[in-house]
């Protein structure tokens, strides 16, 4: 039976970075909703002109459109034995769509981590967050400085700001995300597969955590 795991927690609490942790470790694909959009974009399939259309009017993504992203992601063969969900569900209705769908691939939710950080510390890590052009990997002025300034370590392309990582649009992020997510949050709470990570503590250590609960949820 393929295991799932979804990944909670709001902008700048890590989930890509420990998404790729355990993904290394234990085998799981990372699926991210934000690569997966980026990819079906830039390669025009289907999926991507019609998501596309929608963003050029300037309205949401329908939810059929993401959940036919996922479903086609999660019906690849190194999905075969289960995936990491970074960014999708965002809400309730899109967890009961995501759970019809692993049942019809012989699956559940079996974990979902939630990656709580005070919004504070938030704050203070998105407003230093500056992003590589060409593949998006991610450097902090203060906790992860790339070695020439401006330039990536791995591709040496001009690093950027986001315009949703300025200060002034962070804490918005933050609050827009929270009220969007308390009904999933208690949705898989109620289900007893959600468990609460403390995402303030050092990189490593939330990796830890997350791996001993993987091991004791899902591997059994």
């Amino acid at each position: 039976m393929p295991k799932y795991i979804v990944l909670l927690g709001p902008p700048g609490a890590g989930k890509g970075t420990q998404a790729q942790k355990i993904s290394s470790s234990f085998g799981y694909p990372h699926v991210s909703s934000g690569e997966l959009f980026r990819e079906h974009l830039k390669n025009q399939t289907q999926l991507g002109k019609l998501a596309q259309g929608y963003i050029e009017r300037g309205e949401l993504v329908p939810d059929d459109v993401t959940i036919a992203m996922i479903r086609e992601r999660l019906t690849r063969p190194d999905c075969e034995q289960g995936a990491i969900l970074d960014g999708f569900p965002r809400t309730a209705p899109q967890a009961e769509a995501l759970s019809a769908m692993l049942a019809e691939l012989g699956g559940k939710v079996d974990l979902v981590p939630y990656i709580n950080v005070p919004t504070r510390v938030l704050v203070e890590r998105l407003a230093g967050r500056w992003t590589c052009r060409e593949q998006g990997h991610i450097f902090h002025e203060t906790s992860n400085p790339p070695r020439q300034p401006g330039k990536c370590d791995v591709d040496g392309s001009e690093l950027y700001q986001r315009e949703d990582d300025q200060a002034e649009t962070v804490l918005k992020r933050i609050q827009v995300y929270l009220s969007q997510t308390t009904p999933l949050i208690e949705h898989y709470r109620s289900q007893g597969v959600l468990v609460e990570v403390n995402g303030a503590l050092p990189i490593d250590q939330v990796t830890q955590t997350l791996s001993e609960l993987i091991e004791k949820e899902v591997l059994v």
